[in-house]
């Protein structure tokens, strides 16, 4: 607690520039509407400053949490009284590149890059408009939907190594993409910074059609007009999690504010004033009475905090090759 006080003291005097929100509530920053206050919350204006908040974390043994749109986490009532958040919402940049390919920071939302991909002519990342994350959260989680991943479209992906304070170039082939994980959470300290995704030409018209087909099915079949992280559990191998849960007859159950969404038994939804505690106990509950009637084991896909932050230094680096400074790819 010491340690990040002093950081947080010495970001102040070396950073004036910073935007940091002290005691910031995290409901605030989910879209779950969930959460206490955090220490602090620093919001980088670009991928410079983020790596020079970070050098100053690493000086005082503090790791920072990287936070996207907070769109599949969940946050303690109590806050996070021991932990700077750094938010990537500001790292917005993107473009195409001379050979065609999309280069975007993580702070873009999937949706912007899937209609920057769709004015460009390019196809391939048409299941992405509708996914609530940002280029930062979808890589690292392997996001997907109507059968595309983020695996499927990115060509290489720059990260800051917090252990070692550099940046670094990775290749698709190792990012060891699997469901709904990669590398980015295999191993600590890798925090993702752009990424350039390499596409197919496709018709404008047909890619923006194949956006509003799957964005309507989404509208039909999810509960969008409520508060919650997406799908609550991973998908079970030989098996959905969502019908298990229905099956069980877990439909509409809540405990608290939170409830087993009525429209799509996937998701857990904020019907008002839910609790983390709510949450995490109605999963429990799902959890229970599934491997009670099926015996299958559902894992969250929701990150639920906290977990520890203490940093790696001999974590797994794969092989690489170096950037420059900004972040941006090298030749």
């Amino acid at each position: 607690m010491e340690n990040l006080e002093l950081a947080i003291r010495e970001i102040k005097e070396k950073l004036p520039g910073m935007t940091l929100l002290e005691n910031e509530p995290m409901s605030a920053h989910s879209s779950f509407r969930i959460g206490g206050p955090a220490r602090a919350l620093a919001v980088p204006s670009d991928v410079t400053g983020l790596t020079r908040l970070c050098a100053i974390l690493r000086e005082h043994g503090t790791a920072p949490f990287l936070l996207g749109n907070g769109s599949n986490i969940l946050f303690p009532d109590e806050g996070l009284p021991e932990l700077l958040l750094v938010s990537t919402e500001k790292l917005q940049k993107i473009f195409l590149l001379p050979d065609g390919s999309i280069y975007a920071e993580a702070g873009v939302s999937l949706a912007r890059l899937a209609a920057f991909a769709c004015e460009q002519g390019l196809t391939g990342l048409e299941f992405a408009s509708g996914i609530p994350g940002t280029v930062g959260g979808g890589l690292r989680m392997n996001a997907g939907a109507y059968g595309g991943e983020m695996k499927d479209v990115v060509d290489s992906v720059v990260y800051y190594y917090l252990p070692w304070q550099e940046l670094f170039e990775i290749k698709n082939e190792n990012c060891r993409f699997g469901y709904r994980s990669s590398i980015f959470q295999q191993s600590a300290g890798m925090a993702i910074l752009s990424a350039v995704f390499r596409l197919p030409k496709g018709e404008k018209e047909a890619v923006s059609a194949k956006m509003r087909e799957l964005n309507e099915r989404r509208r039909d079949k999810q509960p969008l007009d409520l508060p919650s992280a997406g799908s609550a559990f991973r998908r079970p191998e030989g098996y959905f999690a969502a019908a298990l849960i229905d099956q069980a007859g877990l439909k509409g159950f809540s405990i608290g504010g939170a409830q087993v969404s009525e429209k799509h038994a996937g998701f857990v939804v904020n019907r008002g004033g839910a609790t983390a505690k709510d949450v995490h106990e109605l999963m429990m509950h799902i959890r229970q009475t599934v491997w009670e009637k099926f015996q299958v084991a559902l894992e969250p896909e929701i990150i639920i905090l906290p977990p520890d932050y203490k940093l790696v230094d001999d974590s797994p680096v794969p092989k690489r090759n170096r950037v420059t400074e900004t972040g941006m790819p090298t030749e």
